[in-house]
């Protein structure tokens, strides 16, 4: 009796079985979702559009203050996942040539988004927010596409990973400033000071995580799981605190403890833990963002979201060209490129989230939303059919495809005649044909191998 007391005074359990309702409709989703290659985040985002309050398709109260908390777990460990897989020997390494890759693929964005949020006129901080929105790519589903798209051996690919490394160290940097402008402060030295505490904590963290490994890993030492994951959740959520506290968000307090986390020697252990907490509570995250947007808003914000859509296609196309001529690839690498990184995702929804808590023009929330969804749609299609579309656009590349196709039926001509020296038939030689494009392909796949690892 006092435990059914508890539960029936708890009033929790409408709401428990609706959210599990909805995790398992993600799941559905999801699993549809694979078969044409898309990724999570606009999945879990459609479903929490679909159960959003303004559909009244379900009994879901978005007053508690729980769900905004579990939703902010998800965002601290989105974070603290992706400064836990930052690669610090990556970036210092190779820091020169990843700056100016990255630098310039995020200039040309940044400095047209900028632009462009003027262009909309919502207002001075609400065009800061487009212009982070619109600038970088979603790390978590790009790094999904190369490996699904089986091309972690590419030319392009460690390009393509060092810009976002060089997007990861950024989007820290920009946080901090955007939660400066956003605090409403107008005195100039009091912004300073907060702008320079803001960068103490970033370059502090960023030192400890150079330096400090081996003093962190003797703090982390435990052979029991369960304290060795309570330590480690009570540093992100602790340090995401602190974060925003400090004035450079959460989210940013969270990745920079991930970064130095990961440089101990138990990164692979907290990966192994940490991950599937990321999932899902990371999927709570996408899934209440899309319960917090409006459908009926996105007519509001339609013409500006295609022309951001458009500009951020447009952008990139160029971005990719550029960034591959620099590191010395050619133009199918550039397109791979460019499909890969124009996928937007979970900055964008950061973004969209500490705008909305600033007080900012409620219309970034739905721009944000429609905005994402679009791109990490179409992006996945487009970039399982980049090497088709480069062959559609690239006439030299056609032409070698054809040669070698060319020389590889003119090396079978013996077998393309019977005992009696007729010619085969149309049928016959079309069914060579594509067996000779399945073998070319195959080819292809071969020398962009061999290119990669040599």
């Amino acid at each position: 009796m006092p435990l059914a007391a508890a539960v029936e005074g708890s009033h929790f359990g409408a709401d428990m079985v609706v959210v599990g309702l909805l995790f398992v409709l993600a799941w559905g989703l999801g699993r549809l979702g694979k078969l044409i290659g898309l990724p999570a985040i606009p999945v879990y985002m459609l479903v929490g559009l679909l159960a959003s309050p303004y559909t009244g398709w379900f009994p879901l109260d978005l007053d508690g203050d729980y769900i905004g908390l579990i939703a902010v777990m998800g965002l601290v460990l989105l974070l603290f996942n992706l400064g836990l897989e930052f690669d610090q020997d990556e970036f210092f390494g190779n820091a020169g040539k990843l700056l100016v890759s990255g630098g310039t693929y995020i200039l040309v964005n940044m400095a047209v988004g900028l632009g462009f949020g003027f262009l909309v006129g919502w207002g001075t901080p609400e065009a800061l927010i487009i212009a982070g929105i619109t600038a970088t790519s979603s790390s978590a589903i790009v790094t999904k596409l190369l490996i699904e798209l089986g091309r972690l051996t590419n030319r392009e690919t460690p390009m393509i990973l060092g810009i976002t490394v060089v997007e990861d160290v950024f989007i820290a940097i920009y946080l901090a400033i955007v939660g400066v402008v956003l605090s409403g402060e107008t005195e100039l030295w009091p912004v300073v000071g907060r702008l320079a505490l803001s960068f103490t904590f970033i370059v502090v963290m960023f030192a400890l995580a150079r330096f400090g490994g081996r003093i962190v890993s003797r703090l982390m030492r435990t052979k029991d799981d369960e304290l060795f994951t309570i330590l480690f959740f009570g540093l992100a959520v602790l340090f995401g605190g602190i974060g925003e506290l400090l004035g450079v968000t959460d989210a940013i307090g969270a990745f920079l403890i991930g970064l130095v986390l990961g440089a101990t020697r138990f990164r692979n252990r907290i990966e192994t833990i940490a991950v599937p907490l990321r999932d899902v509570f990371g999927a709570f995250f996408f899934l209440n963002f899309g319960l917090a947007l409006d459908a009926s808003a996105f007519g509001g914000v339609l013409v500006p979201v295609l022309g951001a859509v458009l500009m951020t296609v447009v952008l990139n196309i160029i971005a990719g060209q550029v960034v591959a001529r620099l590191n010395g690839l050619g133009a199918q690498e550039g397109i791979n490129t460019t499909v890969i990184l124009q996928n937007r995702g979970e900055f964008a929804l950061i973004l969209a989230t500490l705008s909305l808590s600033a007080g900012l023009d409620e219309r970034i929330q739905p721009f944000a939303g429609l905005y994402v969804l679009i791109l990490s749609i179409g992006g996945p299609m487009l970039a399982a059919q980049s090497e088709r579309i480069g062959e559609l656009l690239l006439p030299s590349r056609r032409r070698r495809r054809r040669r070698r196709r060319a020389s590889l039926l003119g090396a079978g001509e013996p077998a393309r005649r019977t005992p009696r020296g007729d010619a085969m038939s149309a049928e016959d030689i079309a069914l060579v044909e594509a067996a000779m494009a399945g073998d070319l392909d195959d080819r292809d796949g071969r020398e962009r191998d061999g290119h990669a690892n040599g």
